[in-house]
């Protein structure tokens, strides 16, 4: 009979313990986010072609050379890395604080990187690895085809 009551108080302090903690816990889990308001950009439909070797693309047709595009959350960002390796292509919505679609934030900075105007991320051009926060996340990344005539920018 003791030990019935024993194990009878260890379940109710167990039963006290989720019904109080656990709702607390998952109260304050939420507000440990650093600024984020979300993690990630979401997805969203893109898919364009443009000509690289078109007068209006010429940018493009070099080596080091970028453009900007609409679509995607705040525009995307095409980038020319070499006549072999191809082109990157970027969404210019900075992950550390990208909810307002009317200001795209990512520019190219001396050519060699994407930095953020508002928040100063600074982010890798070959990649859209965050070289400096405060950013955690790297950019939202697109996928990119070129036969040579054609680039398709795609996600």
């Amino acid at each position: 009979m003791l030990i019935i009551k024993i194990l009878h108080l260890k379940t109710l302090k167990l039963l006290n313990f989720k019904h109080f903690f656990l709702p607390v816990l998952l109260f304050c889990l939420p507000l440990g986010c650093n600024g984020y308001k979300h993690s990630t950009i979401p997805n969203v439909y893109v898919s364009f072609s443009v000509s690289p070797n078109d007068v209006l693309f010429l940018d493009l047709n070099v080596p080091g050379g970028s453009m900007y595009f609409t679509g995607g959350v705040n525009g995307v960002v095409v980038y020319r890395i070499g006549e072999i390796e191809g082109f990157s292509a970027f969404d210019r919505a900075c992950p550390y604080d990208w909810d307002d679609p009317d200001e795209p934030r990512v520019w190219v900075e001396n050519g060699i990187t994407l930095k953020c105007e508002k928040c100063g991320s600074i982010f890798n051009i070959l990649d859209g690895t965050v070289i400096k926060g405060p950013s955690k996340y790297p950019l939202k990344q697109y996928y990119t085809n070129y036969d040579g005539y054609q680039l398709r920018v795609h996600s």
